[in-house]
């Protein structure tokens, strides 16, 4: 990086922290302090919506996800509209006419304080370990680009985020968000418009499609019923769409970003414009990580993109054994030059036999490149079996570093740690409240006999609190397969079942609180089971259910043992009055 990257990087972040500092000093109330003081409006509640659910594993990991396996996966996002119809109609105007700061409030109006609680500790439980992820998450980027300990940059992150958080509150996140998607969504653009000037001269955007399509990228729908196909059109539209109104309806750092505007119209609007752009968004993403697929066809790449692991592995035993791996990685890629230019030919002079037989040559040397690539990774794992061997995360970054010209590096870095930071605001300013309300001043004085600026500067402790909490998680967190899958699979094990204890509050009213309390544990059991059981059952990794349905699967085991226990419970009470 040069000087005008850090000038710009720097410069960008100072004034994203320094500007919702200043906007939002001073708080004196709990509503000021939770809701913003119910000012927002409905851009600034979809722009904060969609920016909390965009964290920088989004643009992190998203394009190395299509870089290695294509569009499949905004499949995952096909339930999110219909998610947002059902919370517009039923979540938004009963959270709104109750005038809760929490979600969980409505819990204890309907069933009892201990449901309450159990559904605030589960959202602590999940929120606090993603929390943690989003700060990892950009860690990785500057340890890549410095070559700082990722410990350190965990704490330089964390430490950054909470200081503005817990200064301004809501306020201070929402008012922020708006900058860091603006500063977003430019430098994306920008990189897609850099990518496509890096082709070749003879290929516009859509030979670089058809390019992409002949390796299978362009793959976006997939109706199979297979379940064990994490992205499926099917699993999109069930379990996606469980896990999304689970997420947008159940979850604090979703419902503290609408229950700040200024009305139910607001709000409502608010939702239903991240419902509409949502998908659009991550499909633009996605399709920057297939260019950059397209783009490494015709340049050199590295045989694992992280660079960390591949210094391991060059200082060990085994750096014969993985140089041979680089050297046919090399005449791949020769190959692969030659192949895609063969097939460029063929689609310019329009002759089918030669497209088809090009289309079957590259098709080949890409599963020989794969097949080589799993080779080197498990050299690497033979090297050092803490090595993180997983790439995805690295391909992204690794063309921003080494192909992008000099000040857009500084503006692609402070994009992904703009949206760090948004995000991991959203999800620390909604911990400490859920602590502070949900927990603290319920089981202390839940008749509020203290100041309101009490319980702001409460709320303000255990934000911080939970920005300590966040950095430790981040230390101690490791690639998982995929980080932005990663945060995917925390939220699917406990989201499902929290989801189906407000189903049971909105639409089973003959069910009451201890049949919920008891069936909400035992579901969370199960899915834990179940997930165990059914997601790491081969060794290789592969799954044998997709973690999506865990959302259906919880939502609806929550709902049919809580019916069951409170059933159960209605007989045991008609038969002891039947014999008295």
């Amino acid at each position: 990086m040069e000087l005008i990257d850090w000038i710009i990087l720097v410069g960008t972040l100072a004034f994203i922290v320094g500007y919702g500092v200043w906007k939002t000093k001073g708080s004196k109330n709990v509503n000021d302090y939770v809701l913003g003081g119910k000012e927002a409006n409905w851009t600034t509640v979809g722009l904060s919506v969609m920016a909390t659910q965009a964290s920088a594993i989004t643009f992190l990991s998203t394009p190395g996800q299509a870089f290695h396996d294509g569009m499949g996966f905004v499949q995952f996002y096909f339930g999110l509209p219909l998610a947002m119809v059902v919370i517009c109609i039923v979540f938004v105007p009963l959270y709104h006419k109750l005038k809760v700061y929490t979600a969980y409030e409505f819990l204890e109006a309907r069933f009892d304080v201990k449901t309450r609680t159990l559904a605030a500790l589960l959202f602590l439980i999940q929120r606090g370990l993603a929390a943690g992820i989003t700060i990892f998450a950009p860690s990785i980027i500057l340890s890549a680009v410095l070559g700082w300990d990722l410990k350190t940059l965990n704490v330089i992150i964390g430490t950054i985020v909470t200081i503005y958080t817990v200064s301004g509150g809501t306020k201070a996140v929402n008012v922020t968000q708006k900058q860091q998607m603006f500063i977003i969504m430019l430098g994306m653009f920008i990189a897609f418009f850099f990518i496509l000037g890096y082709l070749p001269a003879d290929m516009n955007f859509s030979k670089a499609l058809k390019v992409a399509g002949a390796s299978g990228k362009l793959d976006v729908l997939d109706f199979s019923f297979n379940t064990s196909t994490r992205y499926t059109f099917w699993n999109g539209i069930t379990g996606g769409f469980f896990l999304f109104l689970a997420y947008f309806g159940t979850d604090q750092s979703q419902v503290q970003r609408y229950l700040s505007g200024k009305s139910v119209r607001e709000s409502q609007l608010g939702l239903i414009f991240n419902g509409i752009f949502k998908i659009p968004m991550q499909f633009f993403i996605l399709l920057v990580g297939v260019l950059v697929f397209v783009f490494y066809q015709y340049n050199p790449s590295p045989l694992n993109f992280n660079p960390a692991a591949t210094a391991t592995v060059l200082e060990s035993k085994y750096a014969d054994d993985y140089r041979l791996l680089q050297e046919a990685h090399e005449e791949l890629a020769i190959e692969k030059k030659i192949a895609q230019d063969k097939f460029s030919m063929a689609l310019d002079i329009k002759e089918y036999d030669a497209t088809i037989e090009a289309k079957q040559n590259i098709i080949h040397i890409n599963e020989k490149d794969k097949q080589n690539r799993e080779a080197a990774r498990a050299v690497i794992k033979q090297a050092d079996s803490g090595a993180e061997t997983n790439d995805k995360d690295y391909v992204f970054i690794h063309f921003i570093l080494n192909y992008l010209p000099k000040g857009l590096i500084g503006l692609l870095l402070a994009v992904i740690l703009s949206a760090a930071m948004s995000s991991t605001a959203s999800e620390l300013n909604a911990l400490g409240t859920i602590t502070s309300l949900d927990l603290y001043k319920r089981h202390t004085d839940p008749e509020s006999k203290k100041s309101q600026e009490y319980y702001v500067s409460i709320s303000k402790w255990f934000t911080m609190v939970w920005g300590v909490i966040a950095i430790l998680i981040a230390c101690a967190a490791t690639l998982v397969d995929n980080l932005i899958q990663l945060v995917n699979i925390i939220g699917s094990i406990f989201y499902g079942n929290v989801l189906g204890i407000f189903l049971l509050a909105f639409f089973f009213k003959f069910v009451k609180s201890n049949a919920v309390f008891l069936g909400a544990i035992l579901t969370q059991i199960l899915v834990i089971v179940i997930y165990y059981s059914f997601i790491f059952i081969y060794p290789s990794g592969h799954e044998k259910m997709s973690y999506l349905l865990l959302n259906l699967i919880g939502c609806l085991l929550a709902i049919f043992i809580s019916c069951f226990f409170q059933l159960f419970d209605n007989i045991l009470k008609t038969k002891n009055l039947g014999d008295k």
